[in-house]
């Protein structure tokens, strides 16, 4: 019986997405899923190693990491209007001495930054929960916000810089590509990679039609969220594109693979 080490975050639209196929609410067949949650940047730097056979990668790791991991069609947050947002307590004067808190060095909101203002030079990568109060007590001159943070910036007395997410769709005309699902290039996934790929697709879909089901596992792995923010966050971050990214979805990580080798980031 085929068993695979499978890595996700704790935020909502990953437990939303995984619970059936976790909790026998679809049909795995003869495979077991074993669950690992991370913070989404260790699993990035886990990822470097082969951690594990099936894990949830930002794109910006994932494109370091092309000749390890396969990506799937299926698990991505890639969307419009849900992209990182940089929050300061007031517009810095210089972004080339601001001092900024990132969530992971190889998250995707980290390449946008670098996109968005490449004479950006003092990040500092910290823990995604922890960067608005950093930026609140003065110990960062801005930070860059993603998952609930959105929400509730305004409640640290912090006012949007930019959003990254309306400016990489104002130079693309596409959604922006966060976070995906990619398994590890080993002889046992790569044999099995199309049929985990559909009882994925199958979790996602259960996840859609029966949202309250998987109400309790979400919760559990955000209970410092109120449920109107959690529900905020799963219909921000699940859409068409996580149940395939289809030619839309496939263009917009060709486009930002392209931004980032032309100038030089990869």
């Amino acid at each position: 019986m085929p068993e695979f080490d499978i890595a996700f975050s704790s935020c909502p639209n990953d437990t939303f997405i995984f619970h059936a196929m976790l909790h026998q609410c679809i049909d795995t067949g003869p495979f077991t899923f074993v669950p690992h949650v991370s913070d989404v940047e260790e699993l990035n730097r886990k990822a470097f190693s082969g951690a594990f056979h099936v894990t949830k990668l930002s794109f910006f790791a994932y494109l370091h990491l092309k000749a390890r991991y396969e990506l799937l069609d299926s698990g991505a947050a890639l969307g419009y209007g849900c992209g990182p947002l940089l929050v300061a307590k007031s517009h810095p004067k210089s972004w080339e001495n601001a001092k900024i808190a990132i969530p992971g060095t190889y998250t995707t909101a980290h390449l946008l930054l670098r996109l968005w203002r490449p004479e950006v030079r003092h990040t500092e990568a910290v823990r995604f929960d922890r960067i608005l109060p950093g930026v609140a007590s003065g110990t960062y001159d801005a930070g860059l916000i993603i998952h609930e943070g959105r929400f509730v910036y305004l409640e640290h007395d912090c006012v949007k810089v930019v959003d990254l997410g309306e400016w990489w769709e104002e130079e693309t005309h596409l959604p922006i590509p966060l976070g995906c699902i990619a398994t590890r290039k080993d002889p046992l996934t790569i044999e099995y990679k199309p049929t985990i790929e559909t009882i994925l697709r199958s979790s996602v879909n259960h996840a859609m039609k029966y949202p309250g089901i998987s109400e309790p596992f979400v919760t559990s792995h955000a209970k410092e969220l109120e449920q109107t923010v959690i529900n905020d966050h799963i219909r921000l971050y699940v859409n068409d594109f996580t149940v395939s990214l289809g030619e839309t979805g496939t263009k917009a990580i060709q486009t930002l693979e392209e931004m980032a080798r032309c100038r030089k980031i990869l």
